[in-house]
């Protein structure tokens, strides 16, 4: 190939070329960075859900939700650039084949505490004669589209048609794997139960045509049954559906008491002092449902969800009878493995000397009599 050998560079119509060349991919970069801003403002507005307006509050600034611990769970762009670009994900299988658990029963009696776990934070709580379940979950993705976003890798534990009659839904904040409209529209359809979920949120679920809902802050009370309460609790978590809507809506647990006792479902949290606060109000905990997974990287994690040494160490700060684990498995959402919550959980276990009897890891499906408290 000639040179010019006063310039070092190559001739005049190789020079040209290159210059298109790079023109070109530059270009397409540009072109590029214009879609990709166009998806995340448009997407952002068509995704975003409506956001709460109302009173100033401990943990409200009359626009933003927030986290009294002063935990920042709700991370930068920048944050999220250096999690994605240096990521070291654990393994999962595309697809588990399992066989659904067995059909629950339709009821259990005053007194009496089940629980099934169906898969990621769904659990069918059976509780003095009433069936509830907390963020329903079937569907295949947990996304607003039906074609990308995080898909499930295993049937729900418990199909659909084998559910009881159920009375009561638990919504614990608005992301689309703890609030899937298209589940709920059908339990809307089929069972027509009574939703629960915090501030901000019932103006999502009437847009989904959900019209049966009670809002609810932290701390206050409403009845399911004559025998049935259930209580709204903090939680260290953020939410948001799109772009515009952060932090626009609460998040929080619940505490489901009746005859049988009081269940804490956690929802989505990151160890905090709220903890300590549930066990002062509601202790003794017959049952405490409490999410191990999505908890790598640690950095990143930590503050919005409990890794499993957290879990374990929110069960002792509850002062939980028993405990079960949830929110793993199912949907493939932060670095750690497909299996790595529930092993780590089983170390973390044994150093804190918590036994399997009152740290329950159930099988997808599988549904147990929770033990009453020992006095």
């Amino acid at each position: 190939m000639p040179f010019d050998s006063h310039a070092g560079l190559p001739d005049n119509h190789l020079r040209r070329r290159i210059t298109r060349l790079l023109l070109w991919l530059v270009g397409g970069v540009v072109a590029l960075l214009v879609a990709l801003v166009i998806v995340f403002t448009v997407g952002g507005f068509m995704f975003s859900a409506p956001t709460y307006q109302g009173a100033v509050s401990e943990h409200f600034d009359g626009e933003r939700f927030f986290n009294p611990s002063g935990a920042l769970t709700d991370k930068s762009f920048r944050d999220m650039m250096r999690w994605q670009f240096n990521r070291k994900v654990g393994p999962w299988r595309d697809w588990v084949d399992s066989a659904p658990g067995i059909k629950p029963a339709a009821s259990v009696g005053k007194g009496n505490m089940r629980v099934t776990f169906v898969n990621h934070a769904t659990i069918l709580v059976q509780m003095d004669g009433m069936n509830i379940l907390t963020d329903p979950m079937w569907s295949q993705r947990a996304s607003p589209l039906s074609w990308i976003g995080p898909r499930r890798v295993r049937d729900p534990g418990i199909r659909y048609e084998d559910l009881p009659t159920i009375h009561a839904v638990l919504l614990s904040h608005n992301h689309y794997d703890h609030t899937d409209l298209p589940t709920l529209r059908r339990l809307r359809d089929s069972h027509d139960p009574l939703f629960f979920c915090h501030l901000g949120n019932r103006a999502l679920l009437e847009q989904a045509g959900i019209s049966r809902v009670r809002e609810v802050d932290w701390w206050d009370a409403a009845e399911i049954s004559s025998l049935v309460k259930v209580h709204s609790v903090p939680a260290q978590h953020f939410s948001a559906r799109g772009t515009f809507d952060r932090n626009g809506t609460l998040w929080g647990g619940y505490v489901l008491s009746g005859p049988s006792g009081n269940l804490y479902f956690a929802g989505d949290t990151g160890l905090g002092p709220h903890f300590d606060e549930i066990r002062k109000r509601f202790s003794p905990l017959r049952m405490s449902l409490l999410p191990i997974g999505a908890f790598r990287p640690i950095w990143f994690m930590k503050e919005a969800h409990l890794s499993p040494s957290d879990a374990v160490a929110a069960h002792q700060r509850l002062q939980s009878h028993t405990s079960m684990a949830i929110h793993y498995g199912t949907f493939h959402l932060g670095d750690d493995g497909e299996t790595e919550p529930v092993e780590k959980l089983q170390i973390a276990k044994q150093a804190a000397e918590v036994s399997d009897d009152n740290f329950w890891v159930l099988e997808f499906g599988e549904g147990r009599n929770v033990p009453p408290v020992r006095q």
